[in-house]
């Protein structure tokens, strides 16, 4: 059994946390009575407000995908509508502030088009393949090659003779 290490407070935690929402309890209260921040409790009941009981329970489980359509709505109701984001986010059902923030800086910047869905991986064919050498070109990446080896070569040489000069014999 592996455990999530991403989520600080366990499923039973938000189980409570719930019944205490559906009860009619605020966050501070909630967050008194079951010793958890309260910062972490308001997080919890933006979600219950905007997804219910369920997706409180169903946070760090997986990441919600949203459509396009949803998407430029809420952003279009923050942005141009002035709705608040914890409004927007209980009528388009969205768990999270974070990607709603994320839409909006998206719509302002360049409109519903930024929102569509980019597409995924690494494109086709990209990467374009060098075109064949000459026979010209061929003999000058041959020349270079053999000057190379001939420099190493020489090179050797040298530290070869250096070190016999030092020491008075052969390496």
């Amino acid at each position: 059994m592996s455990v999530d290490l991403r989520l600080r407070h366990d499923r039973s935690l938000r189980e409570r946390a719930a019944e205490m929402f559906e009860r009619g309890l605020g966050y501070g209260s909630v967050a008194r009575g079951l010793g958890v921040p309260a910062e972490a409790v308001r997080n919890w009941q933006k979600t219950y407000r905007a997804t219910g009981r369920d997706g409180l329970l169903k946070m760090g489980e997986k990441h919600a995908r949203y459509d396009f359509e949803t998407k430029v709505a809420a952003a279009r109701a923050v942005v141009d509508d002035g709705m608040a984001k914890p409004e927007a986010m209980e009528r388009f059902g969205i768990a999270s502030a974070t990607p709603l923030k994320q839409w909006c800086r998206l719509y302002r910047g360049g409109g519903a088009e930024a929102l569509r869905p980019k597409p995924k991986g690494r494109p086709r064919g990209s990467g374009a393949k060098a075109a064949p050498m000459t026979r010209e070109q061929e003999l000058e990446r041959e020349v270079r090659r053999l000057e190379a080896q001939v420099a190493y070569l020489k090179k050797s040489i040298a530290l070869k003779a250096e070190l016999r000069s030092r020491t008075g014999r052969r390496p």
